[in-house]
Formats: C-alpha cells, sequence, structure tokens
C-alpha cells in the first residue's frame, strides 16, 4: 500500500510537470519518467517492462511491442508501470487524453468507473477464482459498450519477486484459465494481494484505455 502511495505520488509528478505533451515520442515520455522517478525516488527496478502507449498503440495488450508512436495534438494516451520501492512492488495505469475529444474522455471516465465497480463486486464475494471474476470483467466491458483489450485482467503482487507469475501457469492472474479461488493464502499461509487491472477498447474509432491499481 505504502508502494502505491508513491506510485500515485509519481503520477501527480508527471501530470504536475506536464511530460504528457503532443510532440514527444512514446519512448522519450517513457525514458522522461524513468528520469522523474529516479529524481524523486531513487527508483532504478521496475518489475515488469514501462509502458507508454498512444493512439493505435492503446489497443494493444500488454505481450505487444508496437512501433513507436508520436503524440499528437489531440491523443489518448495510457501509462503502465511496475515501480520497485524499497522492494517492495507497485502497478499503476492511467490514461490521459491531450485535447478535448469527448468521446476520449468518456471512455477515459468510464474505465475509472468500471474499476471501481468491479472492485465494490469484488468486496462482495467470499469466494471467487480467477477465471470467474475474469468473466465478470469481459461483461463489464459489455455493459459499457467496449470490448475487453487484454488477455488478463488482474494478477497477483507483493514483496519483489511476488509468487512467480509463469506465463504458462495462470492460477496467479485473473485470467479465464485460472480455476483457483483469489480468497486462498499464499505458499507461506499470508493473504495474497491482487492488482485488478482494466482495458477497455473501441476497434470502430481505433483507440483503447486503462485503468490499473490495487485491488486488495
Amino acid at each position: 500500500m505504502e508502494a502505491e502511495q508513491k506510485a500515485i505520488q509519481l503520477f501527480k509528478a508527471i501530470e504536475d510537470r506536464e511530460l504528457i505533451a503532443p510532440g514527444k515520442t512514446e519512448k522519450q515520455l517513457n525514458t522522461e519518467i524513468f528520469n522523474l522517478a529516479f529524481e524523486l525516488f531513487g527508483i532504478e527496478k521496475y518489475w515488469h517492462k514501462r509502458i507508454v502507449r498512444a493512439g493505435l498503440n492503446t489497443l494493444k495488450p500488454y505481450d505487444d511491442n508496437p512501433p513507436d508512436l508520436t503524440l499528437e495534438e489531440d491523443e489518448i494516451v495510457f501509462l503502465d508501470f511496475g515501480p520497485v520501492f524499497e522492494e517492495w512492488e507497485a502497478d499503476f495505469g492511467r490514461t490521459y487524453v491531450i485535447g478535448r475529444d469527448p468521446y476520449k474522455h468518456k471512455l477515459k471516465e468510464d474505465i475509472e468507473k468500471a474499476w471501481y465497480e468491479a472492485k465494490e463486486w469484488y468486496s462482495l464475494q467470499t469466494r471467487l477464482t480467477g477465471a470467474e471474476y475474469h468473466q465478470y470483467i469481459l461483461g463489464l466491458a459489455k455493459q459499457y459498450g467496449y470490448l475487453y483489450g487484454g488477455q488478463l485482467a488482474g494478477h497477483l503482487i507483493g514483496h519483489f519477486p511476488h509468487e512467480k507469475l509463469d506465463p504458462k501457469n495462470y492460477g496467479l492472474y485473473v485470467h479465464p484459465e485460472n480455476p483457483n479461488d483469489m480468497f486462498l493464502p499464499d505458499a507461506n499461509g499470508n493473504k495474497r494481494h491482487w492488482i485488478l487491472e482494466i482495458h477497455f477498447i473501441d476497434s470502430e474509432r481505433q483507440i483503447g484505455g486503462f485503468f490499473e491499481q490495487l485491488l486488495t
């Protein structure tokens, strides 16, 4: 939770310094954020690749490595960073809109609302498999009028490195192939902590957005 609070501070500094601006490439913005995180917190370690996606690239799931795009005057952008603070992991994602396009702003707002709706629904459960929660998220995307853009809808997080997220074993993911109860403790009997990520896309308008933070 403390790691996430620092991630919130980092993203606030990104906004305050107006780093997300037209004319920059995704790679340039990514480097600027890395440098800012080092300046503010001395962070050099990230537990997953740092993601900056703009325009058409906002349709792409995490595993893709699309070509580097330049941010436009009227743009939607999302960030997904997993900084490690004193050996504790954060995983934080937000969507930003450059310009006043009402649909892009609506998409951004819908994703955030859907995230909190999914968190509230989760809090009412006492047993829930990763597959069942993933199915709920897909239904939520449809309810809001979008497609779901990612393979996952969340995953475990913890002390670095957390329980290994094996790409061939989905038991620690919010994924359709996870039959395990998300409320089960870890191998040492400790409560697990989960990240919830929402990635909605509009294939017709060719844009997407992302919102991610601690679920539990």
